[in-house]
């Protein structure tokens, strides 16, 4: 059973079906996309985690799993813990979940991460004048995509800033942070019988201030092999503070100059296709089939067959109407293209990127290394003409 069936799903269920797999899907919504490649359909929310687990009693799955989103991770290991499945304990899902619970994890463990204070009202948040040290960061404890997150540079503007970060909270509760300064990089793990495997280290580019979305992602990472080694420590020790066993995990951090610092870890695989394409394409390693046989039991090969390069690029375009978009097909014959996506179309409107759905498309490209499969990236966006009026 995959917990589901939007695009994001998609690469599981037609992952498990090429595997020969009897397949199930849960998802709220009739239309989504990846209803039609399933064998069954039972329509409830993802985050609702009573329905997700009265449709596992009636599929009766051996392996139930999600891919790259965070909060039916806890329908997941519910159903898990029920039946007495092979995910991560509800406890464990529960702590990947909400960034208060994850960070006191952190600091009980002794994972290297930032200082903290979490907040339920506008009260609370005036009160602590004075205790808060800027730059840092605000942003709900239950959600991700970037949703809600700021950097805050006084407290003037940190007042200022509550109310965006509480309307993206599920629960009303938000969550203050120090700003790390430093390179930002994810971890892909592979958890198996609770050992640790860190298939790939991914470089990031983010906007930057204030919301930090992701435009790009670059496989293997350029960091020299010390800072390397400190960052699978890090995400290793991360992984077993929560209490995570078994399956897939996305660890994020940044590398300051105090070493490698956790930002936060989702007990799943990346999204942004770092999973799904990257981890393919730079190491030749299948996570997505890893994490299904995972989910039933089994013991998946993690062991690489390519040292190669990948990358994805994001674009980054004015604000307006799109009128038009022209040259795909031509950057799609360009050698070491693997993918060109547009989310939105002619018609449509481009907008300030201040989270991940407001990202119109993206490229992504296989190379000799890192270096070449970004420049592939680079070349195939500048052959597409994209008209904003």
């Amino acid at each position: 059973m995959i917990v589901g069936a939007s695009v994001l799903q998609l690469p599981a269920i037609l992952k498990a079906k090429e595997m020969g797999l009897y397949v199930g899907v849960v998802d709220y919504n009739p239309q989504a996309i990846g209803i039609q490649y399933a064998d069954e359909y039972f329509n409830a929310s993802t985050m609702d985690e009573d329905a997700v687990l009265s449709a596992a009693e009636k599929f009766k799955p051996d392996g139930i799993m999600t891919l790259a989103t965070d909060m039916p991770m806890r329908g997941v290991a519910k159903v898990s813990d029920q039946m007495r499945l092979h995910s991560i304990s509800y406890e464990t899902a529960f702590k990947a979940t909400d960034k208060y619970e994850m960070i006191k994890a952190f600091k009980a463990y002794g994972v290297p991460s930032p200082w903290f204070y979490t907040v339920d009202s506008f009260g609370e948040l005036k009160a602590l004048e004075g205790m808060v040290t800027f730059p840092c960061i605000i942003k709900p404890t239950d959600n991700a995509g970037s949703h809600g997150v700021a950097k805050v540079d006084s407290f003037e503007e940190l007042l200022s800033s509550y109310e965006y970060s509480h309307s993206c909270s599920r629960f009303g509760k938000v969550i203050i942070e120090e700003y790390l300064d430093g390179p930002e990089v994810s971890v892909e793990v592979m958890v198996i019988d609770g050992a640790v495997n860190v298939l790939q280290i991914t470089d990031k580019i983010t906007t930057g201030a204030p919301h930090f979305v992701e435009m790009g992602h670059t496989q293997p990472s350029s960091l020299p092999f010390d800072v390397q080694r400190q960052i699978r420590e890090v995400a290793k020790s991360a992984c077993l503070s929560l209490g995570l066993d078994k399956g897939p995990a996305h660890v994020e951090m940044r590398v300051t100059d105090r070493g490698p610092m956790m930002i936060e870890l989702g007990a799943r695989m990346g999204g942004d296709n770092i999973t799904t394409h990257l981890v393919p394409l730079s190491t030749g390693i299948d996570m997505v089939g890893a994490t299904i046989r995972v989910a039933l039991g089994e013991i998946p090969d993690i062991k690489p067959s390519l040292n190669c390069g990948s990358a994805i690029r994001y674009f980054n375009l004015p604000f307006g109407t799109i009128d038009s978009i022209k040259g795909i097909d031509a950057a799609k014959k360009k050698r070491g293209v693997k993918q060109i996506t547009f989310t939105k179309t002619v018609g449509e409107k481009s907008s300030r990127i201040e989270c991940s759905n407001d990202r119109i498309g993206y490229v992504i490209a296989q190379g000799n290394n890192a270096e070449q499969a970004v420049r592939v990236c680079n070349e195939a966006m500048n052959m597409i003409s994209v008209i904003i009026k």
